[in-house]
């Protein structure tokens, strides 16, 4: 039987119009003056394991919930090789649905088949994927911010931020995880002052996304400025050193809340100083520890506000834990 030939026509109409859809969107508030994102944390995905199949059927449940304009993974996203095959199916729940993403490392994410400085170059071509691999001065892989426009102009009105929160330790003996180093910290400062001195010398409003809590998390927990919204069922994991992070974050002004996972049974919003520091949902399967339901964080802004509300939405359906801050 002679194979049927697709007329040239169609075949470059689809080839042209894949790359149309497949290409990176502007972040941009909607028509409405809303932008929403998902977080997915500590997914541990295995590839074609029965251990991570609650992994792709959460995801796909919230995003049906949801419609975010953005999906950020904070880290330990892919944990088994390999992890090409695993990036391309953990991550095909949101390409059909032509949604944006993004990635912060973690700490389990190299531990397989590739190095850590491979993991984003190897994901760089999935369609829909925002992540930026950052200044090579500056430590780490992933350091990078993305704008979010105005609906109604090409303004840059909000930020994100986007950091390798790095992995273990580098000096023996002091503690076991590491620590945002001094040209993080650096680039995230001057960075943060060339947006407000483009924005006429007032911080944007801003949010951060990394994988390991910084220390501050857990005198927020005892002490913070609101009670403690969700749980803390382990102690804070966070590195022994603090580099100062938080306190460049209070100084310059525009950081709202921060974003972490790597504590698979905490999930809780508490506030120090003005900022915010929050948990995403675990989002994981039977590949590693946690007894929590699995969900995803969803942030939601708004356009004009230093504001944002954020609540979980876990496997099943049920939306818990609403709060703006």
């Amino acid at each position: 039987m002679a194979q049927r030939k697709i007329p040239l026509l169609i075949l470059i109409l689809i080839v042209v119009s894949t790359g149309i859809f497949a290409k990176k969107k502007t972040l941009r508030f909607n028509q409405n003056g809303v932008f929403k994102i998902v977080q997915f944390t500590d997914t541990h995905y295995y590839f074609d394991s029965p251990k991570s199949a609650v992994v792709i059927e959460m995801m796909n449940e919230v995003l049906d919930a949801e419609k975010p304009d953005l999906v950020i993974f904070t880290g330990d996203v892919v944990t088994l090789a390999p992890l090409e095959k695993g990036w391309r199916a953990i991550t095909e729940p949101i390409v059909k649905r032509q949604i944006s993403w993004a990635v912060t490392l973690g700490n389990h994410d190299d531990e397989q088949d590739q190095k850590r400085e491979a993991i984003l170059p190897l994901i760089k071509d999935i369609p829909y994927n925002v992540t930026l691999e950052g200044d090579k001065k500056v430590y780490g892989h992933g350091n990078y911010v993305l704008p979010i426009q105005s609906q109604l102009a090409n303004k840059t009105v909000a930020l994100l931020y986007c950091m390798d929160s790095n992995a273990y330790t580098s000096i023996e003996g002091v503690g076991k995880y590491g620590w945002f180093r001094r040209s993080q910290i650096d680039w995230y400062s001057q960075t943060s002052s060339r947006w407000t001195k483009k924005n006429g010398g007032t911080p944007l409003p801003a949010l951060a996304f990394f994988h390991i809590p910084l220390p501050e998390y857990t005198q927020a927990w005892e002490k913070g400025d609101l009670e403690p919204i969700g749980v803390k069922n382990e102690e804070v994991c966070s590195p022994v050193v603090n580099t100062g992070m938080f306190a460049t974050m209070l100084q310059q002004g525009d950081v709202m809340g921060t974003f972490v996972g790597h504590d698979h049974v905490n999930d809780y919003v508490a506030a120090l100083h003005g900022i915010a520091l929050t948990y995403g949902r675990f989002s994981g399967g039977a590949s590693t520890y946690g007894d929590l339901t699995n969900g995803a964080r969803v942030i939601v802004l708004e356009e004009g506000k230093r504001q944002f509300t954020t609540w979980i939405r876990v496997r099943g359906g049920e939306k818990i834990n609403e709060v703006t801050y």
